[in-house]
């Protein structure tokens, strides 16, 4: 069968194994002090354009969002984030296992609006009297691109940025597939814009090319004892030269950003199948995620030739499912299921 269920369901980038396997014999220290995760972090800082970042290798991303969190928040502390932000929806409850609410926010199209982030903190501080027996908002956690594939402009990033400055609260954007928002055609946000407006990040390896693995930038400064927090949080890889090495290669000659490209022009060939055939799209959207909505006969169907993933029931025959392409999708499996969607639009 044809898979299209995610991007995380080939292995690793062949340029990443064979510097895996040229290098397997060498012996380098643990726990990201070798020389491969040292020269990673140059090269992450130098795309950054952010020289004096601190950077971390962790081994994915539950780990990194429930470490970042909880590094960051007081204990009466909870992170803000649209209703559909991953970590309220798809972490099994890890942020609330670490003692920290996840406060949810209307969302559109998977973003989440500047302007209903000012409405809930100017609500929350106005109610003084009130406010100090609620979970106080301790940070601000975006995805990009978002679960509903969609991306945020510069400047709704930009006004995000200036409505945490006005509350104080750090913000937080998890970028576990980052590389297919930035290679995404018609996007003005880029990863300086990042490092510049965020007061941290991850570059997402597990869904872009890597084995495993996330790299976290702080432009300015983590937080006091982060390595220990990353330790706590089961972030950590002894064998942190694992994580070197694939980044070191991701970032080198641009490899990163032409793989993702490659994906998002797959999903691109499978969305354009669908609107000439007549089918509807859930949403506009412009990375390797498509949504389309399929009649329960439709879905059926495909179901017996392709793997896929379902979103949501809409009513009684009418159902939302995702086709998701990745760094290694093959035009060929690309062609075989525009094909079949098709023959089951007739």
């Amino acid at each position: 069968m044809l898979s299209f269920a995610s991007d995380y369901i080939e292995g690793a980038h062949p340029k990443i194994l064979e510097r895996l396997a040229e290098t397997n014999f060498e012996i380098q220290p643990g726990y990201g002090d070798d020389a491969y995760c040292v020269s990673a972090r140059e090269k992450l800082r130098e795309a950054c354009r952010c020289p004096d970042a601190e950077v971390y290798f962790l081994s994915g991303g539950t780990q990194t969002n429930r470490t970042v969190i909880s590094a960051y928040l007081a204990d009466v502390e909870g992170v803000v984030s649209p209703v559909t932000g991953h970590v309220n929806g798809h972490e099994g409850g890890a942020i609330e296992s670490s003692g920290h609410k996840v406060l949810t926010l209307p969302m559109e199209d998977g973003t989440l609006d500047p302007a209903v982030l000012r409405t809930y903190l100017c609500d929350f501080y106005a109610d003084a009297e009130g406010a100090v027996h609620m979970v106080q908002p301790g940070m601000v956690y975006v995805t990009h691109p978002t679960e509903y594939g969609t991306l945020y402009t510069l400047a709704q990033l930009e006004e995000i940025r200036s409505v945490c400055d006005e509350y104080g609260l750090p913000l937080f954007l998890d970028g576990a597939r980052l590389g297919y928002g930035l290679a995404s055609p018609g996007t003005d946000l880029t990863l300086p814009d990042i490092a510049r407006l965020t007061d941290v990040f991850y570059v997402g390896g597990t869904k872009v090319g890597a084995l495993l693995g996330e790299a976290v930038v702080f432009p300015h400064r983590a937080p006091k004892h982060f390595f220990t927090h990353m330790k706590q949080n089961g972030a950590v890889l002894a064998k942190g030269r694992v994580l070197g090495i694939q980044f070191d290669a991701l970032f080198t000659d641009g490899l990163y950003l032409t793989i993702a490209r490659h994906a998002v022009e797959q999903a691109e060939v499978i969305r354009k199948t669908l609107l000439e055939a007549g089918y509807r799209l859930h949403i506009d959207s412009p990375t390797n995620q498509v949504f389309v909505v399929l009649n329960g006969e439709q879905m059926r169907r495909l179901g017996e030739r392709v793997v896929f993933t379902f979103w949501e029931k809409l009513d009684e025959d009418r159902f939302v499912i995702r086709l998701c392409t990745s760094w290694a999708t093959r035009p060929e499996a690309v062609e075989e299921l525009c094909g079949i969607l098709r023959e089951l639009a007739v």
